[in-house]
Order: structure tokens, then sequence, then C-alpha cells
């Protein structure tokens, strides 16, 4: 036995042993108590809540004493803490990334790779994602295939214990050379289409895999690249909506945005509206037509400021969530100050005021649209090497915080607001949902940062073994600094 394959022999021994008890302990009713309850609907938060939870689901949702004990039942005192639904991650590349070695490349796309990412974002309590652009054998557009891995495409399938549900978007289709930028791995990633009959073919393979949605890009990078046209895209919205497949975008320019609204697109993966420019009157007018005349009425957004709010924190003061113990047992020291603490300090006060700027008007651009009926849903757009896997889920709430949500309604966006969009069975405290919660230590409706103090989390009824995998992390940075 080589020893790549005795580490592998094992890791799997430990994983089995690891989760054979949560994984028992679920069958079994718990009835939990005490705690502030945030169920992830909006309303009031319950004090001094009860819910029950059976067979990794939510069966009674209440008061305490207004619940009793079933026969056998466990009862957990949370009496101090508050208890909110898992996140939801609507716009997520992961895979690609070695999170240890911060690195990026097609070989990282495994079944090992994307469920340690799927572990992480359950450590720090998120509980269903999104994958975006990600890699897939799929037609090269010349008659062959490309033969990539669909690990993704199987995972989907899978409930891996400890670790968040995952769904996909697929590859994507984009202008060659116009989708995901940044590490060469994912430049190609996406189908390149030039002609609407390229356009309408890459549809035709790409709902075979049946995506989430259909993600494209339309963004000419300021200028330095060509993208999809209005007659490409609108011929992969027409295509898309003969499947019955939704289509998601990631586009910059106000008049794109609205021909997409008059052509169906229900999804967006940053705010429709940006880069200077502003919405107005019409675009308002669309979005409520199209809500009025029930035309794929669910239009959502995942706004993904979170990079844009924490360039507005630069300076030579350094923000706390820099030292947050939550990133520091995802991410090295090293990483996390080549990252963001070096950048962020060597910010001049020109450049922290004009991130200011833009992300004020980018916020007030995707509440004036949230205002006339879009739906904000939680996501990161998290995977690439400066991006925070997982932590950055949290930073997303302060950043729609930042944007003009409350923390309430910045909780319902990432959490059953997201769920909805994803079609997860998830993100609500409520009977018959998973039973995906954390535990936490403080209040976020009094600041939307405590969703960080997180004391545990729980998926599918079964505790996530936090304390284990911070151990694995720690001992994985230790040897790669070595």
């Amino acid at each position: 036995m080589t020893g790549r394959i005795h580490r592998r022999v094992m890791l799997a021994s430990f994983v089995a042993l690891a989760f054979a008890l949560p994984a028992a302990a679920q069958q079994n009713a718990i009835l939990y108590e005490g705690a502030r309850l945030i169920t992830g609907d909006g309303s009031p938060a319950i004090e001094n809540s009860a819910f029950l939870v059976q067979n990794g689901a939510f069966t009674r949702v209440g008061r305490k004493g207004e619940i009793p004990l079933p026969a056998g039942a466990n009862r957990v005192d949370l009496s101090g803490k508050t208890v909110m639904p898992t996140l939801v991650d609507m716009h997520g590349h992961f895979g690609f990334q070695n999170l240890i070695a911060g690195t990026m490349s097609k070989d990282m796309f495994n079944r090992d790779n994307l469920t340690d990412h799927l572990q992480r974002l359950a450590y720090v309590g998120v509980g269903a994602v999104v994958g975006v652009g990600d890699l897939a054998d799929r037609s090269d557009m010349h008659g062959g295939r490309t033969h990539w891995s669909n690990i993704a495409l199987e995972i989907r399938n899978e409930t891996i214990p400890g670790a968040a549900l995952f769904k996909t978007a697929g590859p994507g289709i984009a202008w060659p050379g116009s989708g995901a930028q940044g590490d060469p791995s994912r430049v190609d990633v996406a189908y390149p289409v030039t002609t609407p009959e390229e356009a309408r073919a890459a549809v035709r393979d790409y709902v075979k895999m049946k995506p989430e949605f259909i993600k494209i890009w339309v963004d000419d990078r300021s200028g330095t690249k060509k993208t999809l046209t209005p007659e490409l895209y609108g011929a992969i919205l027409d295509e898309a909506h003969k499947f019955n497949v939704p289509v998601g975008v990631h586009n910059v320019k106000l008049s794109d945005a609205k021909l997409m609204i008059r052509d169906g697109m229900e999804g967006w993966l940053h705010v429709p509206v940006r880069g200077g420019d502003v919405v107005d009157d019409e675009i308002i007018r669309l979005v409520k037509d199209r809500i009025a005349r029930n035309d794929r009425p669910h239009m959502w957004v995942t706004p993904a400021l979170i990079t844009a709010w924490m360039n507005t924190t630069g300076g030579p003061n350094r923000p706390n969530w820099l030292d947050d113990p939550l990133l520091k047992a995802l991410y090295s020291p090293q990483q996390i100050e080549k990252y963001w603490g070096a950048p962020l300090r060597k910010m001049t006060p020109g450049d922290v005021a004009r991130a200011k700027r833009e992300f004020a008007a980018d916020g007030k651009n995707m509440m004036l649209l949230r205002a006339a009926g879009m739906t904000v849903v939680g996501g990161t757009d998290t995977g690439q090497t400066r991006h925070l896997v997982a932590f950055q889920n949290h930073l997303d709430l302060e950043s729609m915080v930042a944007m003009g949500l409350t923390p309430m309604e910045a909780i319902r966006a990432a959490t059953s607001d997201g769920a909805a969009a994803g079609h997860f069975n998830t993100g609500l405290v409520a009977p018959g949902r998973n039973a995906d919660f954390i535990v936490l230590n403080a209040n976020p409706l009094d600041s939307i940062s405590n969703t960080r103090k997180i004391d545990k989390v729980y998926l599918r009824g079964a505790e996530v073994p936090r304390a284990q995998y911070a151990a694995k992390w720690a001992t994985q940075m230790r040897t790669a600094s070595r």
C-alpha cells in the first residue's frame, strides 16, 4: 500500500468514526429549549424558544413549555444562546482552490478538495451552496468533449455528513475568454460562443447536466474584452426557457439589465446595475411590470458586495475581522496578511474614500431594485485565492447591512430567501425543514457581526465536528509553513 493510499484509507476511517455518533444520534428526538430563536422568515425572534428535532428535521417550533418532551427524547438547554438557520450561498466558485497552499488548478477540482470546501462552509454555519462556473464534461463546441471531471454533478446528489449541501450551475456560457477571470484554471471553463447558433447549441448541451440555473457572463471588463451581445444572450434566454431552465447573469451595464429583464432573466450574480451606471425609472417600471404580469416574477440577486465593503475598511487601522478566530481557523496568518492585511494597510485615504463611494453607489442601486421587487439573497463570489471561502459568508451579511438592510433582513436574505431561490429544504426553522441551525454566543440582531460568534453548528440534526475540523486544518497549515 502506497503512502498516499494509506493516508486516504486512514482519513476515510477517521471520517467514518467521527460521524458515526452524530449520525446515529439524530434518529432520536431532541428538544432544544431556552434560546432566542431567529427562524429565518423575517418574523420577530422567539424569546425563550423551543424546537423539536427528529430524524434530521424540525418537527415542532414554539416557546419553552409549549412542546412536551416525547418519550425517549433528550432535552438540551440553550438558555443565553441565539439560534438561527444555517446560511445559503447562491454564488460560489468552489473546488478549484487549494486553501492550504493558496494555489488553484483544474486538478484540484476533485472529490477530496470539493468536500473539504463543503466542510469548511459547514464549520462557519453554511448549510447549502450553489457552485457556479464548475468544471464539467461539456461540448468543446467543435464536435468533441472536454472530458473534464463530473464530480460536481456527482456530489450534488449526495448528502455528506458534516458538510454543506451542494448544487451546481455548471460551467457557464461566455464570449471566449470573457467569462471567469483571475486564475487561468477557470478562464476556459465556460462554453465559448460567438454566434446565436453556437449559443443555442451550448444551451442544448448544458441543459443535459440539469443545472440549478445557466450562468452567463456579460462584461467587457471595462472595455478590454469582447462579451456576449444582446443577440447572443437573447438567444441563450430563449433556448433555456424552452427547457424551463432559468438563467443567471454576471452583468454590469444598465442597458443590458433592461433588455435582460424584458427577456425573462431570473437571476443576477452581482448588482444588476453598477460600474458607474445608475438605476433609472425605466428599469424600475420593467421590474414592477414583470411582477404584475406574473411573467417569471421571482427575480433574485446576490449583490456580492463583500470585497467592495472589505475595501472600505482599509487604511492604517486594522479591521477587527482580520483577527477573528473564525478566519484564523480557516487560513494561515501568512495568507491572511498576503490577501487582505497588507493590501488594506497600503490603501491611501483617497483609495478608501473611492472604495466607499463605489460601494455606496452600487448599494443604492441594489436597494432601489430591491424596493421594486427583486429579492436579495446570499452569495459570496468566493473561490479565487483572495476571496476567502466560508469566512466571507459572514462578511456578506455585514455588507448587506452596510448596504441598507436591517440585520433581520440580511439574515432572511442569506437563509430562507436563498434557500427558496436554490430550491433547498433548509434556511428556515420550521416543521419539515432540515434541522440545519447555528447556535450563537451573541445576538446578531444587536450587531450582525455576532453571526461569527459560533458555539455549535448542526446539519440535518447532527452536530458538525468543528473542533476536529479546526485541528485538522491547523495541522495542515503548520505542515505547509515549514
